[in-house]
């Protein structure tokens, strides 16, 4: 089975907006069983949407569009399915009373633009969008199906779990089994991984195969397995797993999938322990990662963002004398606001960061990407030196993942 995804809008296709929708999309259909055909994204142009969703739909079962189905004068996806499918505008009652139900949740007084929203064409069958305003309207024609959706990705990503794949596996039988398996590995370059698993993969059956996903500090390792039975492709996918863990050994950080935060706030969990952040160049980003945690209440106290050094002496405790003659991108200074944060705060654990994300800031004995980073467990402290390339956003990205990673290292072991 294929699904071909139409992403709509000129925001999104002039690059002032980031498309988050096609990528949620796809990673849940792929999960599902199904293949991604295609990813097309068109601007709200009548002639681009048309051309865009009729070749589509000429090689997949499934054609999923976000965007265009707002209430201002560019959102024309309405009238394009219109022409595509047939019927004409219709007042669905039911789209209006969930709109009414939405602005008054909101405070907010309904006008006719938005009232507009609830004229759909009479071909398709309406899904209620109780995330927003705009219906999500569903079309057949022959063996196709064609699911229009909002483009807010708050929207697209609440009802597409909640209704839509619902929706889908009512209709389409999946003709293939999918099994996954993750595992997250640290202290590796991606190049140095693919040769120490050289042998593993070509030992694999057809129809099993690894995919790398690496992202600043650490890289995802899924393995995939396709078949037409479910109960021998799962099977085979455990037993490659097993052989795949054993060749990684200590290359392992975790069997399964989740972000370092979500692996700390799990150790954390497990030890019965308490964690509290010290900041300096990562600016609260690590607190930031912890608290998209739901639930991480239980295991996480607070932070300290002590950009400035008088910050780092008066509520870290940081020696006023090691500020001046280490630097605040120092060993004893980094390790000093580690325990400085555990006693301000009473946790059992922290991690500190100081460095230079840069552009500026560097010098010659410490360029831009130097970081230090400290772990902090019951009074017991380690430090590390990074040297990180890159810009100030992943200087920041991996000084955070880094020393969460050194972190759960010490909680998992």
């Amino acid at each position: 089975m294929k699904l071909s995804i139409v992403v709509i809008g000129d925001e999104l296709l002039l690059g002032r907006v980031t498309d988050t929708n096609s990528g949620f999309i796809a990673r849940h259909f792929d999960a599902l069983g199904w293949e991604i055909a295609s990813v097309e994204t068109v601007g709200d142009n009548k002639e681009a949407i048309t051309s865009a969703i009729t070749r589509a739909m000429e090689h997949s079962s499934l054609v999923i569009t976000t965007g265009g189905l707002g209430p201002t004068k560019d959102d024309i996806t309405k009238g394009v399915m219109t022409e595509i499918f047939g019927g004409e505008p219709v007042k669905n009652v039911e789209v209006l009373d969930n709109i009414i139900n939405v602005f008054n949740l909101r405070g907010l007084t309904m006008n006719p633009l938005t009232a507009a929203q609830a004229i759909v064409p009479s071909s398709c069958r309406v899904i209620q969008n109780r995330l927003g305003t705009a219906p999500i309207m569903v079309f057949e024609r022959d063996e196709c199906m064609l699911i229009a959706m909002p483009g807010v990705p708050f929207e697209t990503e609440g009802m597409l779990v909640e209704a839509v794949i619902p929706e889908v596996m009512a209709r389409f039988q999946p003709d293939t089994a999918i099994s996954h398996r993750t595992v997250i590995v640290t202290g590796i370059t991606e190049s140095a991984l693919a040769k120490h698993l050289e042998e593993f993969e070509m030992s694999l059956a057809p129809g099993f195969h690894l995919a790398y996903l690496p992202t600043p500090g650490f890289i995802r390792l899924r393995l995939d397995g396709t078949g037409s039975d479910a109960y021998t492709v799962d099977s085979l996918t455990c037993k490659y797993a097993e052989r795949l863990k054993q060749t990684l050994g200590n290359l392992m950080l975790y069997d399964g999938d989740g972000t370092p935060a979500e692996i700390v706030i799990g150790g954390l969990r497990h030890n019965r322990l308490t964690m509290a952040t010290a900041e300096s160049c990562t600016g609260g980003n690590i607190a930031h990662k912890i608290t998209e945690i739901a639930g991480c209440s239980d295991s996480y106290i607070g932070s300290v963002v002590s950009y400035s050094n008088e910050v780092k002496a008066t509520l870290l405790g940081v020696s006023q004398d090691d500020l001046e003659q280490h630097g605040a991108v120092s060993r004893e200074v980094v390790e000093q606001m580690a325990v400085g944060v555990c006693r301000a705060t009473g946790a059992d654990c922290s991690v500190a960061t100081s460095g230079i994300a840069g552009p500026d800031g560097g010098t010659p004995e410490k360029p831009v990407g130097t970081v230090w980073t400290a772990v902090c467990i019951k009074g017991h402290t380690t430090s590390r030196l990074l040297k990180l390339p890159g810009n100030r956003d992943r200087v920041i990205e991996r000084a955070t993942n880094e020393v969460l990673i050194d972190l759960a290292k010490k909680l998992l072991r």
